[in-house]
């Protein structure tokens, strides 16, 4: 599929109320890291390495960069760091363990930093390849832990729920992170540096090609 159709109509969707201000921010301080070594924020540094393996399997390099090419680890990283509350930052650091758990278990290996995409794509796919219905139990089992949490109630996922949880949640801080990327927003999605007039009720195949407005 082409990535610019796949990107042009999704928004951010995710659940988290970010400020643009607060988005460029992020964006622009990992354009300045992104020449020197990272070192994540929020991660360890093996879980770091694991996710940079997993936006590129996300979305790889094709006739657009490859999501860490435009920094997408380090803008998930930090953005988990400045912008994530208490509970959905526990949640994440939960669901990702969870998703290593399986794939050291599968591969053999000992060590989350020796993991590669090899070893990492066939978890992210079994987790995310279920069934509409399948999604809609999750995402009400995972509802219900998370009211839970915020409670300050005792309360336990399923590993196979977990592990939907984080994929699912990372495919859309991938594409909030690619989308957010000034690559992304100047050469792939369409861009206006200066706006011009204000048209409110404009079709989008005429204005843009049927694609997202860059911020």
């Amino acid at each position: 599929m082409d990535r610019r159709k796949a990107l042009k109509n999704m928004g951010l969707a995710l659940g988290y109320t970010v400020a643009t201000p607060t988005l460029i921010s992020i964006v622009q301080s990992c354009k300045k890291d992104a020449a020197n070594v990272w070192t994540p924020d929020f991660l360890s540094s093996g879980e770091g390495s694991v996710l940079t393996h997993l936006v590129d399997i996300i979305l790889p390099k094709t006739d657009t960069p490859s999501a860490s090419e435009v920094q997408v680890h380090i803008f998930i990283d930090r953005f988990a760091d400045q912008v994530m509350e208490k509970e959905q930052q526990d949640l994440l650091k939960m669901t990702m363990g969870k998703f290593m758990d399986k794939a050291l278990q599968d591969s053999g290996e000992k060590d989350i930093a020796d993991l590669t995409p090899e070893h990492l794509e066939p978890v992210l796919a079994t987790a995310l390849k279920i069934s509409k219905d399948e999604q809609a139990k999750n995402f009400k089992v995972i509802n219900t832990y998370t009211e839970a949490m915020k409670s300050g109630e005792t309360a336990t996922l399923d590993d196979e729920v977990s592990r939907f949880a984080f994929a699912n949640n990372l495919r859309g801080l991938v594409i909030l992170g690619y989308k957010s990327s000034e690559i992304v927003g100047e050469n792939v999605l369409p861009y206006l540096p200066v706006p011009g007039e204000f048209i409110a009720c404009g079709d989008l195949q005429e204005l843009s090609g049927g694609k997202a407005w860059s911020l």
